[in-house]
């Protein structure tokens, strides 16, 4: 039977550092935050909805979306972030659904799906378990500012858009607090896995 462990977690809680953890163990990693870059390359449905609606300012010269500029704007409105996600949601969810599918055609032991709106989205319910990557507020906000350059108020504005840590925490099967090095977030995940071996 494959396994599939929903990742998730806050906006630079350490998400991709554990992908890259579970790729080096030979583990097949579905990557929402790639698939969403995908589904709205020029010419595709997301992208002519995006353009129909939000307008041609939010389109760099070659025609693809501006990304950092369309994600500032839609922040900082409640509104049309819902709009953005109308849109984008459920095309990321049935190119995961195909992923899985395809993953358990193979009959690979164990799928790690990393969606940073699981919970949000009811991405749970296409997982066996899930595994929640934790930081605490003030060291989240200080990481997110250091690694993306944002204002304060940028940075504020992106964690508050997401579900808060502690109510992922209490619906996740494992919680990783990530506070230390890349060393010894290697070591949680490997306990994570010996784990979910044992239990599986």
């Amino acid at each position: 039977m494959t396994i599939v462990l929903g990742l998730t977690g806050g906006i630079a809680t350490g998400k991709s550092t554990a992908d890259q953890y579970f790729r080096r163990k030979g583990i097949p990693v579905i990557d929402a935050d790639q698939i969403s870059h995908d589904i709205i390359d020029i010419g595709k449905p997301a992208w002519e909805k995006i353009r129909a609606h939000f307008g041609p300012k939010f389109l760099n010269e070659d025609q693809s979306i501006n990304r950092r500029k369309l994600g500032q704007f839609v922040f900082q409105n409640a509104n049309e972030l819902k709009v953005l996600n109308n849109i984008t949601h459920p095309l990321i969810h049935e190119e995961i659904i195909q992923q899985i599918a395809v993953a358990k055609r193979k009959g690979v032991d164990l799928i790690v799906l990393d969606v940073p709106v699981l919970f949000e989205t009811n991405g749970d319910l296409d997982c066996d378990q899930t595994l929640v990557i934790s930081l605490p507020p003030q060291l989240q906000l200080e990481r997110l500012i250091e690694r993306n350059h944002y204002s304060i108020e940028e940075a504020k504005a992106r964690i508050a858009s997401q579900m808060p840590l502690r109510d992922k925490e209490a619906r996740a099967t494992y919680v990783i607090e990530n506070t230390g090095t890349i060393k010894e977030l290697e070591e949680k995940l490997t306990k994570v896995l010996n784990k979910i071996k044992v239990e599986g």
